[in-house]
C-alpha cells in the first residue's frame, strides 16, 4: 500500500503523522510512505531524521476563517494543488491522510481531483480551515479530542511516538534525571513551551528559579531553539538545567514530577498518556483550542490552568511549588492525568488506513 501523509509546519502536525507512519510500518513493513511538507516547516528536519521520504510543495497559509484574505490566494493555492497532485501521481498513492497545517488543504484538493481516498485526523477541539475543508471530502474523520466539532468525527486520541506511548515514566525516572545531569532524589519541574518555546514561560520560570532552588526543587528548562537568555542561572544545587531543544522528550517526561507548559493538542495528549501532571498556560492567540485542551485536563484533576497574562513568578511559587513539595498530591494528579490519556491511537488509525 502507498500512503501519503500531509501534516507540516509544527510538531503538533508532524509528530502524529510520523507516529502513524511508524505504526503502519509495524503492521505491514511493505507499506510505502511519503510525507508532504514545505521548506519553512519543522518537517524538513524531523521527517528525514526518522527515515521517511519528504516531498516539498509551496506553502499556502490559510486563515482560520473565511475572510477576504482568501481572495488573494487562488493563484498560489492552484500551484500548491498541482504540486501535491504531482507527488500523488509520482508515488501512485492509494490513500491520503491529512493532519492539518499548511500542506493539508492543497493535498486534500489534489486527492479529491485524483479520486484518492482521504482520511482526516484533527487533534484539536476546534479544527482549522484546512481540516474543515478536508472533512467535506473525507472517507473517514478521526479526532484527538472528545469535543472535536467536526461532524461525524470518531474520537480515537492523537497518534504518539512509540517511545512516548510505551513510556514507563516511574521506572525510567532515575535514568532520565541522570541523562540530564539532575539528581535522582529531588522534586523536578519541567518547563517547555512546545517545539518553538514560549517567552512568557521562560521569563516567569527563570525569575522564580532562586525561590524554587532554595525550596529544593530542580528544573529542566527547554527554552525553544530560537530563544536566548540574557544571563544563565548560576550553577549549584539543586540544578537548573537550560537546553534549547530536546529530541528525547520521553526522557524529559520521565525526569519530571510536574510540567509548566503550553496546552497544544500534542502536548496534552503526550502528558496524559504518560501520566505527567502540569500547570498549563494556554497560548493567548488562536481560536481558543488550547484553553479547551487544558480545561478538560483541569476538570479531570490532572493539572492546573493559568492565563498567559496572569503567569508570574509569584504564581509559580504560590501554586506550582506547593504541589512539587507534596508527593501525595503529585501522585494523585499523575493518576488523574493518566486516566485521561490514550496510548493506542497510532495503531487504531493505522489499521483504519490499511483497511482501505
Amino acid at each position: 500500500m502507498r500512503v501519503v501523509l500531509a501534516g507540516g509546519g509544527t510538531a503538533g502536525h508532524i509528530e502524529p503523522a510520523l507516529a502513524l507512519a511508524e505504526a503502519m510500518r509495524r503492521l505491514d513493513p511493505s507499506t510505502s510512505i511519503t510525507c508532504l511538507g514545505t521548506e519553512r516547516g519543522l518537517e524538513t528536519r524531523l521527517v528525514p531524521a526518522r527515515g521517511y521520504d519528504l516531498q516539498l510543495i509551496p506553502a499556502v497559509p490559510l486563515p482560520r476563517t473565511l475572510t477576504p484574505a482568501l481572495l488573494s490566494m487562488p493563484g498560489r493555492l492552484s500551484g500548491a494543488i498541482n504540486a501535491a497532485a504531482a507527488v500523488l501521481d509520482k508515488v501512485r498513492a492509494d490513500a491520503l491522510v491529512g493532519f492539518g497545517g499548511y500542506v493539508a488543504a492543497p493535498a486534500y484538493l489534489a486527492a479529491k481531483r485524483r479520486g484518492i481516498p482521504i482520511i482526516v485526523h484533527e487533534a484539536n477541539p476546534r479544527p482549522g480551515l484546512a481540516n474543515r475543508l478536508g472533512a467535506r471530502y473525507a472517507a473517514h474523520i478521526f479526532s484527538g479530542h472528545p469535543e472535536c466539532s467536526l461532524p461525524k468525527a470518531d474520537y480515537i486520541g492523537t497518534p504518539l511516538r512509540g517511545q512516548i506511548a510505551s513510556l514507563e515514566r516511574f521506572s525510567m525516572g532515575d535514568k532520565a534525571r541522570s541523562w540530564f545531569g539532575l539528581q535522582t532524589d529531588r522534586p523536578t519541574l519541567l518547563v517547555f513551551g512546545g517545539s518553538q518555546g514560549a517567552r512568557s514561560l521562560n521569563h516567569a520560570a527563570l525569575a522564580a528559579a532562586p525561590t524554587l532552588r532554595r525550596a529544593g526543587v530542580q528544573v529542566l528548562h527547554m527554552l525553544g531553539p530560537k530563544n536566548t537568555l540574557d544571563e544563565e542561572p548560576p550553577p549549584g544545587d539543586p540544578q537548573y538545567v537550560v537546553l534549547p531543544y530536546v529530541d528525547r522528550m520521553e526522557l524529559a517526561y520521565a525526569a519530571a514530577d510536574l510540567a509548566l507548559c503550553r496546552a497544544g493538542a500534542l502536548t496534552c495528549a503526550e502528558l496524559t498518556a504518560v501520566g505527567l501532571p502540569a500547570a498549563y498556560v494556554p497560548l493567548p492567540i488562536g481560536n481558543g483550542e488550547q484553553r479547551i485542551n487544558a480545561a478538560t485536563i483541569e476538570r479531570g484533576g490532572g493539572g492546573l490552568m493559568i492565563d498567559d497574562s496572569d503567569l508570574t513568578p509569584d504564581w509559580i511559587i504560590q501554586n506550582v511549588l506547593p504541589i512539587l513539595r507534596d508527593p501525595n498530591r503529585v501522585a494523585a494528579m499523575s493518576e488523574a492525568a493518566s486516566a485521561l490519556g490514550r496510548k493506542d491511537a497510532d495503531v487504531v488509525l493505522a489499521r483504519k488506513v490499511l483497511s482501505l
